[in-house]
């Protein structure tokens, strides 16, 4: 490969570099449990290959799906290539699995961090204001004392060609 042609998929490093920091994350969550007042708003699509939810859910969720890691869930296990938490759906415990090539999103209220996954072939830039616009969560309002913080919202489109 000449170097002529040859170009660093930043991008691609970006995704693998922030779905390990998710799987790091969920492993500390499944070996201690959620510290302080941490949980997770997780989007997925939930078309992709690998993703095993039941059929009434993917029924309810045709394209996306946004699960909460917060008060109650079960069987949390992480692999290198995803996840598998069991949820409750209305007094109904669904087992989920979810590859880490299927998230959209990955969301921490509680410290206002979120991450976003850009689909190969999305051309549309992104505005970090519209981002925090769209998430699929409250506001969090900080303590009295507490300044406010810009949310930490990570985009790749702004470094690809």
């Amino acid at each position: 490969m000449s170097r002529e042609t040859s170009a660093i998929d930043y991008g691609s490093m970006m995704h693998d570099a922030m779905r390990g920091l998710i799987a790091r994350i969920l492993r500390d969550v499944a070996r201690d449990g959620l510290p302080g007042d941490h949980h997770f708003f997780i989007s997925f699509n939930t078309q992709h290959p690998g993703v095993d939810i039941a059929d009434w859910l993917r029924e309810r969720y045709p394209d996306d799906m946004t699960i909460v890691l917060q008060h109650w869930f079960d069987a949390l296990e992480v692999t290198d290539a995803g996840f598998s938490v069991t949820l409750n759906f209305g007094d109904s415990p669904e087992p989920l699995v979810i590859p880490f090539d299927a998230l959209r999103t990955f969301v921490d209220p509680s410290v206002e961090f979120g991450l976003r996954f850009e689909e190969r072939g999305e051309t549309e830039t992104i505005d970090h204001d519209d981002v925090v616009e769209e998430a699929p969560f409250a506001e969090v309002e900080p303590e009295e004392d507490a300044p406010r913080k810009e949310a930490e919202v990570v985009s790749l489109d702004k470094f690809r060609k």
